[in-house]
């Protein structure tokens, strides 16, 4: 009964004919009135519930994105070298064991080469872009002709300061290398976001 009052309610009983039932039927009005505002109460009250949800998740979306902003910033003012040197710092704050920095002449596309907390050997290659200039395929081919079969990898990540061009991305997808533009980055920088043996699932190893 309850419910098919809110219902009539629901659906604009005028507050005038309520009364009116309260006056001359009280038995039954003063009980519809009652849960009329009972009903009313409710949804005044679940509807401020999701507009302070929405203002407390619109601000926490704001501050990750700011964390984020500075975190993107400041790779920018690296060097290859820093960046490569960043990376494996993030590798090492998150559990990450035997970390190395090998890039350079004769890297044959390894910058970083890891064992993540999963037991996993993780390959990463580090491209300090500007934001203009894209990780396109020809990149995505190399460091995937040499990821897996020459540094064994388990995981193959591509971290850049930049973004991918759409090639880069479908050749990453084929060859399962786990690309990481400066989005993913700042999100697995300042942890607000996964690092990258966390990004999906990987064959045991």
């Amino acid at each position: 009964m309850f419910y098919v009052l809110v219902a009539i309610w629901g659906v604009g009983v005028p507050l005038a004919i309520l009364l009116q039932l309260v006056k001359h039927e009280p038995a039954l009005g003063i009980p519809l009135l009652l849960a009329a505002f009972a009903a009313s109460g409710a949804y005044v009250v679940r509807r401020a519930r999701k507009a302070e949800q929405r203002r407390l998740d619109a601000a926490r979306l704001a501050q990750i994105r700011d964390v984020q902003s500075r975190e993107v910033a400041r790779y920018h003012t690296m060097s290859p070298n820093e960046f490569e040197h960043a990376i494996a710092y993030l590798c090492r704050r998150d559990g990450c064991t035997d970390v190395r920095v090998v890039g350079g002449a004769g890297d044959l596309g390894a910058d970083v080469i890891a064992t993540a907390p999963t037991g996993h050997r993780i390959v990463i290659q580090c491209k300090r872009y500007g934001l203009t200039n894209k990780v396109g395929s020809p990149d995505a081919q190399r460091f995937g002709g040499t990821c897996y079969s020459v540094h064994g990898a388990h995981i193959a990540v591509m971290v850049t300061t930049s973004t991918f061009t759409r090639q880069a991305i479908g050749y990453a997808n084929a060859q399962r290398i786990r690309l990481y533009d400066e989005h993913a980055l700042a999100g697995w920088a300042s942890q607000t976001g996964p690092a990258p043996w966390h990004q999906a699932s990987v064959p045991a190893a």
